[in-house]
Order: structure tokens, then sequence, then C-alpha cells
């Protein structure tokens, strides 16, 4: 059976390094927690506050590197929560995406049109997509195999770059939804048109 490891992309923040510097100070750049699966990418150190019209969420993680655009990405929870609207998009689509304050240790942001919901999305090489028959941008059921709760995702995009590992990325809600933990498995469903 060909499956791939399923993550879960928790709330955070990418930005550039002008938002950044207005937010921690002029010459402050992100320093690394953690590194990423997918690579070059990782978890900062540093957190900011989202500030919404009903409510904050703090120590959200920025994730890094720098950014040509600021985004946030958020779970339909926690846009609830802050009182906002924002569409369910692609990483880096920001189309009707919703707006939202940062503040940081040194100064804040409103962001306009920068918040979106992150659609689910599996990551792969040119050689995957071949292996698992499938194209960029392509929508495809995965099954999402978890004790108690296996269930299967539609709508799930193929995006195919020679610089990705190989992982699908569910946000916190669908995360919950599957019962998924670190060892969460995924696969392809094949089905008829």
């Amino acid at each position: 059976m060909k499956d791939f490891i399923v993550e879960t992309s928790a709330r955070h923040v990418h930005l550039t390094k002008e938002d950044f510097q207005i937010l921690f100070g002029e010459g402050k750049e992100l320093t690394v927690k953690k590194m990423l699966s997918q690579p070059g990418q990782f978890a900062s150190n540093e957190r900011v506050t989202l500030v919404g019209p009903k409510s904050k969420i703090e120590r959200v993680l920025i994730l890094g590197p720098f950014r040509d655009k600021s985004q946030v990405e958020l779970s339909k929870t926690d846009l609830r929560t802050l009182g906002i609207e924002a569409p369910v998009n692609l990483s880096g689509d920001l189309t009707n995406a919703g707006s939202v304050k940062i503040v940081g240790p040194n100064g804040e942001i409103e962001l306009k049109q920068n918040v979106v919901v992150p659609k689910r999305h599996i990551h792969m090489t040119t050689k995957d997509a071949e292996n698992f028959n499938v194209e960029d941008g392509e929508s495809v059921m995965v099954k999402i195999e978890s004790p108690e709760r296996a269930l299967i995702f539609d709508e799930c995009i193929v995006r195919v770059n020679d610089n990705f590992s190989l992982a699908m990325h569910i946000d916190t809600d669908e995360s919950n939804a599957a019962n998924a933990d670190m060892n969460t498995r995924g696969s392809i469903v094949e089905y008829a048109e």
C-alpha cells in the first residue's frame, strides 16, 4: 500500500522581513527552534498575538524563512474565537482573505486580506506524483488511518515541487476529527467518476 505521513499544521504566521521588524524591532531576525518536514522550513522561537473583534490568541507560532507576503493560517475554530471571517484557500492564495491585527513585543501591524484557513493538501516531488499517478493541482480523496476515527477527506490538493518532502497537511480541526497523532498515515482512495 502506498501511503504518506499526515501532519497537523497548527495555527501559524508567515511574515515578510519588514513586518517582522515592525513587530520585533529593527535588525531582529527569526531564530530557529525546530526544522520542519518541508526542506528549509522551520518553527521559530518568536511568537505573536493575534487580535480580532471578539478575542485574541496569544503565543502564535511564526514559521520561517521570511516570505514575500505576510499571511496567517488558522482553523475555523480559531476564526470563531477571534470573530473574523476567512476563506478556505491553498496557502499563498489570499483571494478574499480575512484581516487581523498582529501584536509583537515591539509594535503591531494590521493585516488586510492576509488570513486563510489552509486547504488540506499533499506535498509531493515529481517522482512521488508519478508513483501515486497524480498531477500538480489535482484534487484527490485520502483515507486517514487512525484508531477509532478513521475517515476519508475529499478535495485534498496535490502540490508538486521537487523541493518538497512527501507529506499531507491538515489543520487542527481536521486532525481532531481524525484523532490524528504523529504516526498517522494517509493513502489516496481510488474512485470512479
